[in-house]
């Protein structure tokens, strides 16, 4: 039996839950009997090994799951009958004062709360969108370009030309010496030979880069280099060094023509630079449409929650932040670092937990409440779009159908879709445009 429901807060409740001993008493002995069945001990055949042996060795397991499974039934009959929405999982403890020949147990539990969803009409959000220009092609055939460089010796005759005169400029390949001293004493990591980086990229300090520019194979050159506050090397940090630097050797940057083999090298068969062009377009337009949706999104979630008001189940709360802790331990371990002894405290994680747990509860609210489910047709579409970019759009279609939980994360992204076009059709909206390199520098996440 369950005693009514006490209010301890807003959403706290709590229960008392009892039953008689001989219960308990009965369906352990009724377990122990099936135990006995197959229960093995030295000295016996199995099935033969006497009750008082097979209550000495399984007594205490056994008792413990009736327990379990008596508190929990009479829990989940309590909470049924009054009408209860349990948030997480209750915190059951024995009560010490009980009835002669009855167990007692207090649950304390939260309920999910009641959601409250302002005058969307009301609200204001503002939305963006960007184009993707031949400006933006032509960036992008750049980089393209530069990750396929080639480096060939500066100065010297050959097919590629002699790239310029032969000393160190901007976008060349550099490989030096160098060796560094603090008070005329070298330093751990100061000295290198054979280090080979191209000016201009950014990877070394700018005095280092500077003191680089200008020299000719076989050239020296020292100079200080006054290391920040912040740098990662804390022996160093805050410090000024003394380095010199030979240059070794000088390699200037050729870049690929933008010619047929270009364009075969990106995939495009019969090396048509307008088939290419069109290609980099076509995917520039899928990444800003990402983009793009990504930021609007974001934008209809933050109205959301200046909108709706409710109160947030402390359970559901911390169970996300435990759950956000274990996932980026297993991300980092995947990214080969060793986490093994590194503590992810999931108080860490709270913030990011209560804004998912408050935006689950009202999208929630507003799915039921407008009928706003996913259907199998917008499932099927928004696998199908996915597909687009893979070689094998049918492998994508298996890849998803084949396994529930991955379908249930397209289902609760096209259901996230539908609540943002529901909002928008309803709130105020104006819409900004922005740059294409805004956009992409940007890391709005849904």
């Amino acid at each position: 039996m369950a005693t009514a429901v006490e209010t301890l807060g807003k959403l706290e409740r709590r229960i008392t839950i009892s039953f008689p001993l001989t219960d308990v008493r009965t369906e352990v002995e009724k377990r122990l009997k099936v135990q006995a069945r197959t229960a093995k001990a030295p000295g016996f055949r199995p099935g033969k090994v006497p009750l008082k042996m097979v209550a000495a060795q399984y007594g205490y397991q056994i008792e413990s799951e009736v327990l379990n499974d008596k508190v929990g039934r009479a829990f989940n009959d309590a909470a049924n009958e009054n009408n209860l929405r349990v948030a997480g999982f209750p915190n059951i403890v024995p009560k010490e004062e009980a009835a002669e020949g009855q167990l007692a147990f207090d649950a304390t539990f939260e309920v999910y709360p009641e959601v409250a969803i302002g005058d969307l009409t009301a609200v204001e959000i503002e939305t963006v969108q960007a184009d993707v220009s031949e400006a933006e092609i032509d960036k992008t055939i750049d980089i393209l370009r530069k990750q396929r460089v080639h480096f060939h010796t500066k100065g010297e005759a050959g097919e590629h030309g002699d790239g310029g005169e032969s000393i160190a400029a901007n976008g060349d390949r550099v490989t030096v010496d160098f060796v560094g001293a603090i008070d005329g004493v070298e330093f751990p990591g100061g000295k290198a030979e054979g280090y080979a980086f191209v000016l201009g990229e950014g990877r070394m300090l700018p005095e280092f880069e500077a003191a680089t520019l200008g020299l000719k194979v076989g050239e020296a050159k020292t100079f200080p280099l006054s290391f920040p506050e912040d740098y990662h090397g804390k022996d160093v940090a805050g410090k000024t060094a003394s380095f010199t630097i030979t240059l070794q050797k000088l390699e200037w940057a050729h870049l690929p023509e933008v010619d047929a083999e270009f364009a075969k090298s990106l995939g495009v068969a019969d090396g048509d630079l307008a088939k290419m062009r069109e290609d980099i377009k076509v995917n520039l337009q899928r990444e800003v449409a990402g983009r793009v949706k990504a930021r609007n999104k974001e934008a209809v979630m933050d109205a959301l929650i200046k909108v709706a008001e409710l109160e947030v189940p402390k359970t559901l709360i911390a169970q996300d932040s435990e759950r956000l802790a274990e996932m980026t331990r297993q991300d980092m371990a995947q990214r080969g670092m060793n986490v093994k002894d590194v503590p992810f405290p999931a108080e860490l994680f709270a913030e990011k937990a209560e804004r998912r747990v408050r935006l689950g509860l009202i999208l929630s609210q507003l799915v039921g409440d407008n009928n706003l489910q996913a259907t199998p047709e917008q499932v099927k579409a928004q696998i199908e779009d996915f597909a687009q970019s893979y070689e094998d759009p049918r492998e994508v279609l298996k890849y998803y159908y084949s396994d529930r939980r991955r379908l249930g994360e397209i289902e609760a992204l096209v259901l996230e879709e539908n609540v943002v076009t529901y909002v928008l059709g309803l709130s105020k909206v104006t819409t900004k445009a922005v740059a294409f390199d805004e956009l992409m520098g940007s890391n709005a996440q849904a």
